[in-house]
């Protein structure tokens, strides 16, 4: 009976791991194959990898979009964990009265869906004189302020030791070189997990960009594999090397970080 159990287990996992990782393998080997190989379902790796790498970089303009990508998931990542370890760690630490109700209000914010938020911003940032439509800026700025990371900051200040807070105010800190000096360090696990997300999420962002971001200059990666799909006869090699290139960069953070990343989202939960 066990070893009837053992062997349904692996089997299982056998099958749940070739249905996670074809996708992945498929999408490899398509980007070395001609389109019309991938049209086709080659399973087999072609000799059309150089080929499709030249003409995404030379006919498209590839590394404008990984830059642009770059640089607003790198500054809307470090934006939202600074912003939102600020207000989490504020939550918890200060007693104020009212604070539990502008907390769940914040929850509550969750709950509007983007696309019905999408319009007045648009009107909000068609206002402005520098950071309008058509910016890096305007792009960013609507996404470094989120309740999920302010709920998730806040969970795991639970977990943090509020007598290092005493003693830091005892030797005479700030409260804000006790946040940078003895929170920030202490906590950086939560940092860990936080930023995989808040990057995964800026570096994988489509409609906010694709409504505010007007110019070809400016396209980032999601919009720009979108106008790859959108040809009257799209060059799927092609579409596959440009995914292939924009999963790598979240693969990469993910696997420097992940020794932290579930012990960072444990801590939200045990919070």
């Amino acid at each position: 009976m066990r070893k009837a159990k053992r062997i349904a287990t692996y089997t299982f996992l056998s099958v749940a791991s070739i249905v996670s990782i074809f996708p992945f393998l498929w999408m490899l080997v398509s980007m070395t194959n001609k389109s019309v190989d991938v049209t086709k379902g080659r399973l087999l790796p072609g000799t059309h990898l150089l080929e499709n790498l030249k003409a995404l970089f030379d006919t498209v303009d590839m590394g404008t979009a990984l830059v642009n990508s770059t640089i607003i998931a790198v500054i809307t990542t470090f934006l939202t964990l600074l912003i939102g370890s600020l207000a989490g760690y504020g939550f918890e630490i200060y007693r104020t009265p009212g604070k539990d109700r502008v907390f769940n209000l914040l929850l509550l914010s969750m709950m509007i869906p983007f696309a019905a938020i999408m319009i007045p911003l648009y009107r909000l940032f068609g206002g402005l004189p520098f950071f309008g439509i058509d910016t890096l800026a305007a792009a960013i700025l609507p996404t470094i302020i989120t309740a999920f990371f302010i709920f998730f900051f806040r969970q795991n200040t639970k977990m943090f030791a509020k007598e290092l807070v005493e003693a830091g105010r005892i030797d005479g800190l700030s409260e804000l070189g006790i946040f940078f000096r003895i929170y920030l360090p202490t906590m950086k696990t939560s940092y860990a997990a936080a930023a995989i997300i808040a990057f995964m999420n800026s570096w994988n962002n489509y409609l906010w960009p694709l409504v505010i971001l007007q110019s070809p200059e400016k396209q980032t990666i999601p919009l720009l594999i979108s106008n790859l799909g959108a040809g009257y006869s799209p060059d799927y090699g092609l579409i596959m090397s440009a995914i292939v290139i924009a999963t790598l960069p979240t693969a990469i953070v993910f696997f420097v970080m992940q020794k932290h990343f579930v012990a960072g989202m444990m801590g939200s939960v045990k919070g």
